[in-house]
């Protein structure tokens, strides 16, 4: 039973605080201040609900007390509650077990076997304290939503904030797209009009020419007109310079139907049309979650052993990528060849090459890269059987790392990046900042791309983040970290980056801040040179030389 000044009731979500609260109005979950009690019915009444009890005809003769009174006068009063499973019993006993008030009927149900089941005056006497308890956890709870309640509404302008920058950026790539179309279309122009003049003078030269003789012709035919009244020997000179011009004319009628009619015709660029019209996008929109409290911890691992019966010699992963459809593909450079793994991660089926691979990357639903150590690049379909389609050249094949972002392919060189199209035609190369200075402490190694960042590790301590237009968007470093080689992003914009000589892996946020470490150094991992996260099974596949890969499942 409880006491009158004792008894508080408290709602979730209520900032108040009252001595009593109304009971009419907490079965519907609103937590209004009692000012009055009913003995009869046991029940405490708001304002608003102890009018409705003195209209009733049921209850207009019960007589309300105060609770200001109760709490004066220290009234004892019982309160029953009845219980939400037999709606017509009173709730009279308590579960140890459970923790939770029962009727007698439910403990014989359900609670004969459990111990510590007693009744609620046995355990009155701890009320006090457990309702402090409860006040407490309450103010705690309360203080935590209203700080997620304000971080919620921090995140609502965030997201209008990179919706608007989002808009901006694909603008900005409009106007790009427009500024070289009126540049492209700027020079077919001036091309046009070039030919176009001289096709014009030609044409008037001819034109000039053949004016010319017709009037030389014309003469003639005068000439022939009078001739039969010369003499002989006049008629014979006559005849002769007549016959000069007529040949004359022959020669220039010839010399202009040889050199033929003047055309212009113009032929577009089907490469850049079929470019484009193949385009689906812009770009791509990325919604993600992300919760900087949840650092990703290993699970478990397994090792997988990669190496083939007919490989030459020790395998060298330098390099993974994932297809669309979640198959992975690994570049095995000791043996010249790519293999595929089937989804428990062994080896399906591989592909021999002319030369050491040193980095591949996904550029289709069906078709990946592979930079060659003979500076060409092969693109390879992933049907039902590993084929080269085709093959481009590039420089820096002996180095390590390629990407592929936004129909372009991003190729590690020694001292920079250097980016080409589909075709071969070499676009921009990257390896000093506006100011001059070396982007890249190192030589750069793999990469990763995340939206519109390209990531680059420069053996050294951390990566080099690039804006597609190669400036830099931040550096994420920490010296943890020796000679780092692999990298990779998952969906919810995690970095993962090993250290080739310090043993371990560390996790970044898109901001650059630094988790920690997913694998330490003393976890046995030995040389890591090239990592991928496969978030449609949440684990980081390592290749950590040789023969094998190390699957770190989170």
């Amino acid at each position: 039973m409880a006491e009158g000044g004792d008894l508080t009731f408290i709602k979730d979500g209520s900032d108040a605080d009252f001595e009593y609260t109304c009971t009419p109005c907490g079965d519907d979950d609103i937590r209004e201040e009692a000012v009055k009690f009913c003995p009869v019915c046991e029940e405490y009444l708001c304002t608003s609900c102890t009018r409705q009890h003195g209209r009733r005809k049921a209850t207009r003769s019960h007589t309300l007390q105060d609770c200001d009174a109760l709490t004066t006068k220290g009234t004892a009063v019982t309160m029953v509650t009845k219980c939400r499973y037999h709606l017509d019993r009173d709730i009279e006993m308590y579960c140890e077990v459970h923790d939770m008030v029962y009727c007698m009927k439910c403990i014989i149900d359900n609670h004969r076997s459990c111990n510590g089941v007693s009744n609620l005056e046995d355990v009155s006497s701890h009320q006090v304290k457990e309702i402090e308890r409860l006040k407490t956890d309450m103010k705690t709870i309360q203080e935590r939503l209203d700080d997620t309640d304000q971080k919620l509404k921090t995140n609502i302008s965030s997201v209008e904030k990179q919706r608007n920058e989002i808009i901006s950026q694909i603008e900005g790539i409009e106007r790009e797209f427009v500024d070289h179309i009126r540049k492209l279309k700027h020079k077919a122009l001036e091309a046009l009009n070039s030919d176009f003049t001289l096709a014009k003078e030609e044409v008037e030269i001819n034109v000039s020419q053949i004016s010319k003789v017709k009037q030389e012709i014309e003469q003639a035919c005068s000439q022939l007109q009078t001739v039969d009244s010369m003499n002989v020997r006049q008629q014979f000179v006559q005849t002769k310079l007549v016959q000069q011009t007529v040949n004359n004319a022959l020669k220039v009628f010839k010399q202009s139907e040889a050199k033929g009619c003047q055309y212009l015709r113009f032929t577009e660029n089907a490469e850049l049309k079929s470019l484009i019209i193949a385009s689906t996008s812009l770009g791509s929109v990325e919604k993600t979650t992300e919760n900087n409290s949840l650092l990703y911890k290993v699970s478990s691992q397994k090792e997988i052993n990669i190496k083939m019966k007919n490989d030459g010699v020790q395998c060298y992963i330098n390099d993974i990528c994932q297809l669309t459809d979640g198959t992975i593909i690994l570049a095995d450079s000791n043996n010249k060849r790519i293999k595929r793994l089937d989804g428990n991660y062994n080896i399906k089926d591989c592909l021999d090459l002319e030369s050491y691979p040193r980095g591949i990357c996904c550029t289709g639903n069906t078709e990946v890269a592979v930079k060659l150590y003979n500076d060409k690049v092969w693109f390879i379909s992933t049907g039902n059987s590993l084929s080269k389609m085709r093959d481009i050249s590039v420089t820096g094949g002996g180095y390590w790392g390629m990407a592929y972002c936004a129909g372009q392919l991003w190729v590690s060189d020694l001292n920079g990046v250097n980016v080409y199209n589909m075709t071969d035609t070499l676009l921009k190369s990257f390896s000093k900042d506006v100011n001059g200075q070396r982007i890249f402490k190192s030589s750069p190694q793999q990469m990763a791309v995340s939206g519109d960042t390209i990531i680059v590790t420069d053996n050294s301590d951390g990566a080099v983040c690039l804006n597609r237009d190669g400036t830099v968007k931040r550096e994420l470093r920490d010296k943890r970290l020796a000679n780092t080689r692999g990298v990779c992003v998952a969906n919810d914009g995690t970095v993962f980056i090993s250290g080739l000589n310090s043993n371990n892996i560390l996790m970044f946020d898109r901001d650059g801040k630094c988790f920690g470490e997913l694998v330490g150094k003393d976890a046995g991992l030995i040389k890591p040179t090239s990592l991928l996260y496969d978030d449609k099974k949440n684990c980081l596949i390592v290749a950590c030389n040789p023969d094998k890969i190390i699957v770190y499942y989170t």
